[in-house]
């Protein structure tokens, strides 16, 4: 069953119109990719891969900017890296050690010393 589907026939016209307004399906990201929103009990998450986050320092929100979503960033192979609803205090307190700990795993993949500077990039691209 889509859930989606099933939601926006409940809801009465002006606010169905809104559901993807304010319960997006996906995100874009600054790699320029649209990435799955996970919409879990607790609080919906975004799970992205590292590289593709460079360059931003806030955190997507959903529900009209009142919710703000937990990034589960990933590493290249997909499993999580790190888990933060504060992606500024990552950049400057938590990425140095994940960098650390990835850059000898990942040796062809982007690691650069100012992730806020760096183009972000997409999986299979230079």
């Amino acid at each position: 069953i889509d859930a989606g589907q099933a939601l926006q026939r409940l809801l009465p016209w002006p606010e169905a119109t809104r559901l993807d307004e304010l319960a997006p399906a996906r995100i874009a990201v600054p790699s320029g990719a649209r990435v799955p929103v996970d919409y879990e009990p607790e609080q919906p998450a975004l799970p992205v891969r590292l590289q593709e986050m460079f360059g931003w320092t806030e955190v997507p929100t959903v529900g009209g900017g009142r919710v703000p979503l937990v990034l589960r960033l990933l590493d290249p192979a997909g499993r999580p890296a790190a888990v933060t609803g504060d992606l500024a205090s990552f950049w400057r307190d938590g990425y140095r050690q994940v960098r650390a700990e990835l850059r000898g795993q990942y040796p062809k993949h982007a690691w650069p010393d100012d992730p806020l500077t760096a183009p972000p990039s997409r999986p299979g691209r230079p």
